[in-house]
């Protein structure tokens, strides 16, 4: 009996210790890559919001750094991504009996490329897209336009991440 337990203890430990190379425990697999490029993503949209650019690039920085173990770099990162924000429009989304509008959405769309130095077969160029909708009598600065902000890029990251580093 002692002798299976030891056995058992063995078996657990090595699991535990070669299972842990390159997974995490978030699902992340960034196989040998130890550094992460995100470059600036400029703002090509037709309607322009001056701080999107900015913002998109920085929260998708730190969503790397926070759920990676990947250090961030400037030039010649193992993981590159690169891109730009292609389309920002505001749409009427739903009438009211008077035909105005009741709600308003916005839509944000970025163009991503990404580049993974050690597997090749893992590089994309693709379209992510997510949309925030609004009362029509508010108007798109301040509170309202942080708060659609933060979701959409919220959910626009993390469908990167996803696609490019994650296993869903």
């Amino acid at each position: 009996m002692k002798k299976i337990l030891i056995l058992f203890f063995g078996v657990c430990t090595a699991l535990t210790f070669f299972s842990c190379g390159i997974y995490s425990f978030g699902g992340v697999n960034v196989g040998d890559a130890k550094t992460v490029q995100i470059n600036f993503f400029p703002n090509q949209a037709p309607l322009v919001e001056p701080t999107l650019s900015q913002r998109f690039t920085q929260d998708m920085q730190d969503l790397f750094v926070r759920q990676t173990n990947l250090k961030q770099v400037p030039t010649g990162g193992d993981l590159r991504f690169e891109g730009e924000i292609i389309d920002y429009r505001v749409n009427p989304m739903s009438a009211t009996a008077q035909q105005t509008a009741a709600q308003n959405r916005l839509t944000i769309s970025v163009n991503v490329r990404f580049f993974n130095r050690f597997k090749e077969k893992d590089n994309f160029e693709k379209r992510f897209s997510f949309y925030s909708d609004f009362d029509a009598n508010s108007q798109l600065t301040g509170g309202v336009l942080d708060n659609a902000l933060s979701e959409i890029l919220e959910r626009i990251i993390q469908d990167i991440f996803n696609a490019s580093v994650a296993n869903w």
